[in-house]
């Protein structure tokens, strides 16, 4: 059945699927029980589900992800939301030397079912540390998937998928996309978690984005199509692993490559793209892969903030550089 929903409502609404079908999700958190979450995404499931399964935390990332260790070795399947995308960061000890190779150091006797929810990026007029995007951090650690949805529809699936697998996930929701609507087929699944979308064809530039800047670089593509340009959009949908292999279709035919993301440019995401587009279709290459990406400084006060992320200008002054080689 197809329902228009927005991003926080298809997350809830997957979430609760997640925990009809096993008894054994339970969900943690900083204020998602009686409140249901800052942004409201666990609403209404303390209710329905009990204290036992929505559980309120103390203010404690790392105490929410050490528990959640615990829980996930004695078969539970457990879902950690981080209240904001800067709050994780007491926890990434936790995700790193615990969550990411528990498995791996068990020789594969212990499994760790954890999801691991961040509301990321910025657009919101937060205050500091409520506006970050630490996506590279955690694609850098073996052992870790890293997913970044930017539809309803991958929003309710995606959350749902997650939580099924065997593997721990962190799962980066675009927090200024909560309240965008979209069509959303709850009977039909939009396709397996770990791959990279077409979301617009396109014969020109080939535009790489994921999460928040998939928007972004759509409304780029309707920009340049009114001067005759073409891009194809592809959305990433996962961080780690890639999947590449449409990305490289894609550049075989057009020739040229721009990866768009918040974060910032230096050793961002787009470097690993560029490396391996570089690699594997070189000699499609009409121009060098080009990035474009938040600044390398730490995210500015809010009155600033729409200096600092890339919008509809930076990407298409990257289309116009990369035609121009």
């Amino acid at each position: 059945m197809a329902e228009t929903l927005t991003i926080g409502k298809a997350l809830n609404l997957g979430l609760r699927k997640a925990m009809e079908d096993d008894a054994k999700v339970v969900l943690m958190g900083e204020d998602i029980g009686k409140l249901g979450g800052v942004f409201r995404i666990t609403d209404g499931l303390q209710k329905d589900f009990g204290e036992a399964r929505v559980v309120d935390t103390p203010l404690a990332e790392a105490g929410i992800l050490g528990t959640a260790v615990g829980l996930a070795m004695r078969g539970y399947r457990p879902v950690c939301e981080i209240q904001f995308d800067g709050f994780v960061f007491p926890a990434y000890n936790q995700i790193v030397t615990q969550v990411a190779k528990i498995h791996a150091r068990s020789k594969g006797r212990l499994q760790m079912p954890i999801v691991i929810r961040i509301p990321f990026g910025g657009g919101i007029g937060a205050v500091e540390h409520h506006s970050e995007s630490p996506e590279a951090y955690f694609a850098h650690t073996a052992g870790l998937k890293v997913v970044a949805v930017s539809t309803p529809a991958d929003a309710y699936w995606g959350i749902q998928q997650a939580i099924a697998a065997p593997d721990p996930i962190v799962f980066l929701e675009p927090k200024r996309r909560y309240w965008e609507k979209g069509a959303v087929d709850t009977d039909t699944a939009p396709g397996p978690l770990f791959g990279s979308r077409v979301v617009r064809g396109g014969d020109d530039v080939t535009v790489l984005a994921y999460g928040p800047m998939v928007k972004t670089a759509l409304q780029a593509a309707e920009a340049a199509a009114e001067e005759g340009r073409s891009l194809e959009v592809i959305d990433l949908r996962t961080v780690s692993p890639l999947d590449l292999d449409p990305v490289f279709d894609s550049v075989r035919r057009t020739g040229r490559c721009v990866v768009v993301h918040e974060a910032p440019v230096t050793l961002g995401l787009g470097a690993e793209i560029a490396a391996r587009v570089t690699e594997t279709c070189f000699h499609s290459l009409e121009a060098p892969v080009l990035r474009v990406g938040g600044y390398d400084t730490p995210y500015p006060p809010s009155k600033l903030e729409e200096e600092y992320l890339p919008d509809l200008d930076r990407v298409l002054d990257a289309v116009d550089r990369s035609l121009g080689f």
